[in-house]
């Protein structure tokens, strides 16, 4: 929880002081963002650290227009790092009967080059992917279905034990959960194999043919962030 003081006083979106905390991952200032720029020092100081691999990066938010649950993730010039980001939607649509894949995009829209997920998935490395998790205000349509159902805090937590079934799926598949879970070299790669999955009724798209942007980790120690 991100935006405690804000939440407290009725918002969804703003700060306390008014600011939308997810335009500002790029330079969050420890006065104006102080939970932005404390959880972007642990993320640096996390990813580097040897002896932890980290993997993903979800940031969950609400959508007031949207129906359903679906994610935004970003756009590499590395088709198989694109193809490899799909994975984890994809075995969600296949765990969660509210999570619509097809309303999932993958994009680089400039207004949104200061959220999390844009920035960290430019910031670290090509076995980390970083998501937006979108879950609609209201209802959500099941595929196949007409009827929209409404949300309750129950199909909301329901969503999230499926987020975590579907880690364990992931991880099945790279084989990691039939071992003790060492820790592995960043630079690791499986193979993992392409899934099919119902697509439910949405309004957003896959962007997979636009035009990919360039990341770069070579400044990542500089952005180390200084201990409060």
């Amino acid at each position: 929880m991100l935006n405690p003081d804000g939440v407290y006083l009725g918002n969804y979106r703003c700060s306390l002081m008014g600011f939308d905390l997810n335009r500002h991952w790029a330079n969050p200032s420890p006065w104006a963002h102080p939970t932005l720029h404390g959880v972007k020092q642990l993320i640096v100081e996390m990813y580097n650290n040897p002896k932890i691999n980290l993997e993903f990066y979800i940031d969950i938010h609400a959508h007031s227009t949207m129906m359903n649950g679906f994610m935004y993730g970003n756009i590499f010039e590395n088709e198989e790092r694109f193809q490899r980001q799909a994975v984890f939607p994809k075995l969600l649509c296949q765990n969660a009967e509210d999570f619509s894949y097809s309303s999932t995009s993958f994009n680089r829209d400039a207004v949104k080059a200061g959220t999390g997920r844009r920035f960290l998935g430019g910031l670290l490395n090509d076995t980390s992917y970083c998501y937006t998790l979108e879950v609609s205000f209201y209802s959500y349509i099941v595929g196949g279905t007409t009827a929209a159902v409404p949300y309750t805090e129950e199909a909301y937590m329901k969503l999230g034990r499926n987020v975590a079934r579907t880690f364990l799926d992931y991880y099945k598949l790279n084989s990691l959960v039939e071992r003790p879970l060492a820790a592995t070299p960043k630079t690791r790669k499986e193979k993992l194999p392409v899934f099919k999955c119902n697509t439910q009724q949405g309004q957003g798209t896959s962007h997979a043919d636009s035009k990919p942007e360039k990341r770069s980790q070579a400044h990542l120690k500089d952005q180390s962030l200084p201990a409060q």
